[in-house]
């Protein structure tokens, strides 16, 4: 069944949003993506496990940035809905909060506007996220983002599929100058730091989907908090980032071949 394709979308082309979908066993995928994901999966067995753990990473920081006292979260790259996004994770701990879910892929957009039609305080925008004016212009006027009160930037696995060429760097820096103190910044990238070489060759095959990944060090992501103090532990490999007292982290967190962290502006 694809009626849930939005019309014009090229059903023969892999979609990274759907391949992701595929692996944390959500729904929405074509046999295009369950194909790529295959090969892929072949290639890094982990991969899946990387995924959940990204997806665990970014409901355990959304905790504790609602913790924090924040209450509007700009959700960018989100993808297609899967079960506990961030407005569930948010609005159980303050119904009062808003998010802004942003994505470039229509297939993820409609499926957004879809489930979350009806629910307070939730607005969908499609847009790159390179675009930051047409970012910060539209969720302002959703009516739900006020940069004068502090916001959490999220970027849960988007800035590895920007290349250095399009100037990720600038992107967070434009985003940090528009929020104000007291905002935070949460990235999980991916990395080939301590990663065999089958990661490098799976990562390659990502290409197909018209977004490839770019793997970055450690001090390459962390450079992308300059203006934020990382909260602890810091940059750290997603398992690491604070583990909840029945989570148990592998003594080879670097199998997930991705960092994450956190960092609040001042």
């Amino acid at each position: 069944m694809t009626d849930w394709v939005p019309a014009g979308i090229d059903v023969n082309q892999p979609s990274a949003a759907r391949v992701y979908d595929y692996f944390l066993g959500g729904t929405h995928h074509l046999p295009v993506d369950r194909e790529l994901a295959g090969h892929i999966a072949a290639m890094t067995p982990n991969i899946g496990e990387t995924m959940r753990s990204n997806r665990v990473f970014l409901r355990r920081a959304v905790r504790y940035l609602a913790g924090q006292g924040i209450r509007q979260f700009l959700d960018i790259g989100s993808g297609i809905p899967t079960a506990g996004n961030v407005h569930e994770i948010v609005q159980e701990v303050a119904p009062d909060a808003s998010v802004v879910y942003v994505d470039i892929d229509p297939v993820a957009v409609e499926h957004s506007r879809a489930i979350l039609a009806g629910v307070d305080r939730t607005g969908v925008i499609c847009a790159d996220a390179r675009d930051v004016d047409q970012v910060l212009g539209e969720s302002e006027k959703l009516g739900l983002i006020d940069f004068d009160e502090p916001v959490a930037v999220l970027f849960a696995g988007v800035l590895h599929f920007i290349p250095d060429a399009d100037g990720p760097a600038g992107l967070v820096a434009a985003l940090r100058d528009a929020v104000t103190t007291g905002s935070y910044l949460l990235i999980s990238h991916a990395t080939a730091d301590g990663q065999p070489p089958e990661v490098i060759e799976a990562q390659k095959l990502s290409g197909r989907t018209g977004t490839e990944i770019v793997l970055r060090t450690g001090p390459q992501i962390t450079a992308y908090f300059d203006g934020f103090d990382l909260v602890d532990p810091g940059l750290v490999f997603i398992p690491q980032w604070r583990p909840g007292p029945g989570d148990a982290v592998d003594e080879h967190p670097e199998r997930v071949g991705a960092y994450a962290g956190v960092g609040i502006k001042r």
